[in-house]
């Protein structure tokens, strides 16, 4: 991932902006269960309304859905994720992307208190356009 990502505004942020094939790049669990989908993924693929979590765990890759919904006041994003097994809903903390968009990187508080970074490498978005 090169060094220079942008910080984008998060309250003027499309939400097509957090589709996509994202990698795990990090994990802080604090009260979440080590066990969960979510826990365990080393991939997220966010497509329309379509969540898949896969995982270097033997257990088979979970499908759900997740929606971006925003707070009233702030227009705060937040991603609410809906699996079989997991319910849960995670704060936008932080969007940056590369001046050319082909690479981005992605913060989320859970409601849990498990912290995620994910990066979205380079040929996961050729389908998006960049948007200034």
């Amino acid at each position: 991932m090169p060094d220079l990502l942008l910080d984008l505004n998060l309250q003027q942020l499309p939400d097509d902006y957090f589709s996509g094939e994202w990698q795990v790049a990090s994990r802080v669990l604090n009260r979440n269960d080590p066990g969960s989908p979510l826990a365990l993924a080393t991939r997220l693929l966010l497509d329309p309304s379509r969540l898949e979590t896969q995982s270097e765990a033997p257990a088979l890759p979970q499908t759900g859905s997740w929606a971006v919904m925003r707070d009233e006041i702030l227009n705060r994003p937040y991603l609410s994720f809906e699996l079989p097994t997991e319910v849960t809903r995670a704060l936008v903390t932080r969007l940056r992307r590369s001046a050319d968009g082909l690479q981005s990187q992605l913060n989320l508080y859970f409601a849990s208190g498990m912290e995620m970074q994910l990066f979205r490498p380079q040929s996961s978005i050729s389908n998006l356009s960049v948007k200034s």
